[in-house]
């Protein structure tokens, strides 16, 4: 009786304790649903639409070319390109589940296993081969959360699964995972991952190579196949070894595939041609208009610019700046006993290490290792310098010049030899262009891109000297002046002011003809005196000089403003074209990635009529070349069974024929397998079609543009610029340029075909040599760049004829009075001219010019400086073809 009575309340404690953990659990069973759902409801406001992340975008770099399509830069280090869920290999979807979520089919988005793992890895940083999160947890993570690894991001991960478990379903989620998920080297996506890793499309890839890529999810620089070989190659295995046990693969191809080197095929794409000037100011223009996107958008931008042009404008100028230090003297080593490393090559000059010095030569050491030996002929300029206009007498051994452990500089001449050289601390550029679109034909910013990114064609303000007289000039002759026009010669004072010619000498009255080819500061003065410097200005502001930049003092005659030298080649297209006003711009077409065109530049041409009565016939011919086979394909039986041999003698080739069929063969089937390498991914343009031209607008009368070209012509006949007949064509005409204690020497200079301005100077202000006027320094570079650009070309001139039925813009008049304004019709041609009122005249003035605007130095072609005459500024793409980047 007394057991029963204590085994009584023991059993009820139990009942209970019963009762309370079943309260407990029913408790705990409704909280986690209740906080579940309560989180939903404070995070969903705060993140994106499911549905807004259906769709990937596209990454690849972006591409530049010339326009005989080099290659000639690239921007951007992502890839990405989406696939759909239908593209993705069967066996690639086997590899990544073994790897990362092998139950993803059967999950609703989170798995208990894989929360322990997560859990075990917050805990202790410990990481396994199978990760801790299901795919769709990969997939909220990689698109709607930050890589952190707390608690707090780890629950926020699991709500926004079972979200887009809700929304999506397994193969859109899937497939938003092998596009997104990041791959290493720059890859996000499988198809992105298999062009990096092996140059593959997805569909060539191998069962190791997919286990490879499905390996890289876990940790992208930790099974990096580049940079961790042996760990990328364990990981692999294992993946292909989980592929076989879960029954994705058969026991033959397990073996076949853990058997298989690493086999990478590395996407390396590589310039044809480097020209970085041209490729930076190309991707500036294009992010200044649509934005920072576009470097990784895939574009393929063509431009205006021919690769060889190129390199005969930037070897014209290097040469130039050589040729200037070899006058004026040898600086010195640049260092003594520091690393050859560190000292970069530029261009064509080569850093090297003196090794040993000889009586009359040394030797020295390469980077590349290679030890070359320096004779007398190729060290015997370095006379050394003292100042611009001072130099020491010439050295009679090497030692007088270098020194054992010095760093010097190296440039191979064109007998194989090679020549002691400096970096130079004078710079040069050029700028060609089409004198009948504006199109960019070169351009060079400077000595060397990586020894300074400065371009100086764009940014570089400097005094333009006499190269403004032309301008000047034809102001005179569009008020009435003629070339036999008499103008005195004789001293000048205003004020205090006691101008001087060159040469101090007077020459009394004489032909403005002969004022301006000999460049005689005091013709150029008197001549803006009379003509008036208001309507100069604005003039040249027509011809594309920023007028804001001009002075408003007869010191503008001597060239006293500031311009940059693409503005002065703007100037001086209009002595070439018979007087019009084009538009400089430099990127001819852009491409997507998938070779659609995006835009195509329509400049306005100097004379449309002569452009659009022929587009139709160059347009057809575009479309018969495009089609036509490949030369290569067409050749004649007899030239695949014969070559000339070295000593010029005819000889069988059957044997080779043979031997070149196989290699082409062979290349034909690694095409077919790395059939995602750096060459399926050049620009594929379609067949070009051109449209109709709009006129550019005239700045000058017919007869006012053939008059100053043909005093620019007796320039080069008879005047300052007298050194490039030695090419032997009296079809060009330019204009020397030396300011003031010569801190700057120019050459403009043109053919019917082409304008090119050539500039020389220090980046800070300081003279060049009492010597260095704009025939010596800056002439000879115009002359080596012509030679080349004009060699074949025949004779032509400007023609005094209105080809394009144009008419010259007047300028507007406008009449005030009491009733209010007038603008009365005006047909007087010449600047400054004043139409007769319509009304009687009370007062009379044009109409305000608007405020200057400060700008930008880096804004270059954009500037308002290049302006078109009715001051409204053209973008360099004429034609937008969106206002963001497509998709």
């Amino acid at each position: 009786m007394t057991k029963t009575t204590a085994t009584a309340p023991f059993i009820h404690f139990l009942v209970g304790i019963v009762i309370a953990c079943l309260a407990l659990a029913v408790i705990l069973a409704l909280a986690v649903p209740i906080g579940f759902y309560g989180m939903a409801m404070y995070l969903s406001p705060t993140l994106p639409s499911i549905q807004e992340i259906k769709t990937a975008s596209l990454e690849m770099p972006l591409q530049i070319y010339s326009s005989d399509d080099k290659l000639i830069g690239q921007y951007g280090n992502r890839l990405s390109l989406p696939v759909t869920f239908e593209q993705i290999p069967e066996d690639l979807t086997h590899a990544f589940l073994a790897a990362e979520d092998s139950s993803f089919f059967q999950h609703s988005g989170i798995s208990i296993k894989g929360l322990g793992r997560a859990v075990t890895e917050v805990v202790t940083d410990d990481e396994g081969q199978t990760g801790g999160s299901t795919i769709t947890m990969q997939v909220a993570k990689n698109y709607f959360l930050s890589p952190e690894r707390t608690l707090n991001r780890k629950l926020t991960e699991l709500f926004v699964a079972r979200k887009m478990e809700d929304e999506l379903s397994k193969n859109e989620i899937l497939t938003l995972y092998v596009n997104k998920i990041y791959l290493g080297e720059g890859a996000y996506g499988i198809r992105a991952a298999a062009k990096k890793y092996y140059s593959k499309s997805l569909d060539n890839l191998t069962v190791a190579e997919m286990a490879m890529l499905a390996g890289l999810p876990k940790a992208p620089s930790k099974y990096n196949p580049v940079a961790n070989p042996s760990r990328a190659m364990t990981r692999r295995n294992w993946i292909v070894g989980r592929m076989h046990e879960l029954g994705y693969i058969s026991e033959a191809q397990r073996d076949e595939a853990i058997n298989a080197p690493i086999g990478l095929n590395l996407y390396q794409e590589k310039l044809d041609v480097n020209m970085p000037y041209l490729a930076e100011m190309t991707r500036y223009a294009l992010v200044n208009r649509y934005g920072k996107q576009v470097v990784n958008g895939g574009w393929r931008v063509r431009l205006t610019i021919d690769s060889q042009a190129q390199i005969d404008a930037e070897t014209a100028i290097l040469k130039g700046l050589v040729a200037y230090d070899h006058r004026h003297g040898w600086r010195g080593a640049e260092a003594n006993d520091e690393p050859l490393e560190k000292f970069q090559r530029y261009g064509i000059m080569y850093p090297a290490k003196v090794t040993k010095v000889n009586s009359r030569s040394f030797e020295a050491t390469m980077s590349s290792g290679e030890n070359v030996t320096i004779n007398w002929s190729g060290m015997s300029w370095a006379r050394k310098y003292i100042s611009a206009d001072r130099y020491s007498n010439a050295p009679s051994n090497a030692a007088q010049i270098v020194s054992e452990n010095d760093i010097i500089r190296l440039i191979k001449t064109d007998d194989d030899n090679w020549q002691l050289a400096q970096v130079p601390e004078v710079q040069g550029s050029l700028v060609s262009l089409d004198p009948d679109t504006g199109a960019v034909n070169a351009l060079v910013g400077g000595f060397d891109f990586n020894h300074s990114k400065f371009n100086r064609a764009l940014q570089g303000w400097r005094q333009p000297g006499s190269t403004i007289k032309p301008l000047i000039y034809s102001t005179a002759l569009e008020k009435g002046y003629r070339p036999d026009s008499i103008v005195s010669d004789r001293p000048i004072q205003v004020g205090d002011w006691e101008p001087q010619n060159s040469d101090g000498r007077f020459l009394g009255d004489i032909t403005l003809r002969r004022g301006l080819y000999l460049s005689r500061n005091l013709v150029s003065i008197r001549l803006l005196q009379a003509i008036g410097i208001s309507d100069t200005r604005n003039l040249l502001d027509q011809f594309g000089l920023d007028k804001e930049k001009l002075p408003t003092t007869l010191s503008l005659a001597l060239g006293t403003g500031q311009a940059t030298p693409l503005q002065m080649a703007t100037a001086y297209t209009a002595f070439a074209n018979g007087g019009h006003r084009v538009q400089p711009y430099f990127i001819e077409q852009i491409y997507n990635y998938d070779n659609k065109l995006l835009f195509q530049a329509n400049p306005q041409q100097a004379c449309a009529l002569c452009f659009n009565e022929q587009v139709a016939e160059l347009n057809k011919k575009l479309i018969d070349d495009y089609h036509k086979p490949d030369d290569s394909e067409a050749e004649t039986t007899d030239s695949k069974d014969k070559s000339v041999s070295t000593d010029g003698n005819v000889k069988d080739n059957k044997k080779a024929t043979e031997s070149d069929k196989a290699q082409q063969k062979a290349k034909a089937v690694n095409l077919s397998v790395y059939n995602a390498s750096p060459a399926t991914d050049r620009l594929k343009a379609p067949v070009i079609q051109y449209l109709h031209a709009t006129q550019a607008p005239r700045i000058l009368k017919p007869r006012v543009a053939y008059e100053m070209a043909d005093i620019l012509r007796d320039v080069v006949q008879h005047g300052t610029a007298v050194r490039a007949r030695a090419l032997g064509r009296t079809d060009i005409g330019g204009k020397t340029g030396t300011t003031n204690e010569a801190k700057d020497a120019w050459f403009a200079g043109f053919h019917p075909t082409n304008a090119t301005v050539v500039w020389m100077g220090f980046d800070q202000p300081s003279t060049l040599g009492r010597h260095e006027y704009g025939g010596v320094a800056a002439l000879p570079v115009w002359m080596d760049f012509m030679r080349a650009q004009l060699k074949g070309t025949p004779y032509q001139w400007v023609s005094l004829n209105n080809r394009a039925k144009s008419k010259k813009q007047k300028q507007r008049i406008i009449e005030m009075t009491d009733d209010g304004v007038i603008a009365p019709d005006n047909d007087e041609d010449e600047i400054g001219a004043v139409a007769k009122p319509a009304a009687p005249k009370k007062q009379q003035r044009k109409q305000p010019e608007p405020e200057p605007t400060e700008e930008k130095l880096n804004e270059g072609i954009d500037n308002k400086r290049l302006a078109a005459p009715d001051n409204k500024t053209p973008k360099p793409l004429k034609a937008t073809p969106a206002e963001h980047t497509p998709e």
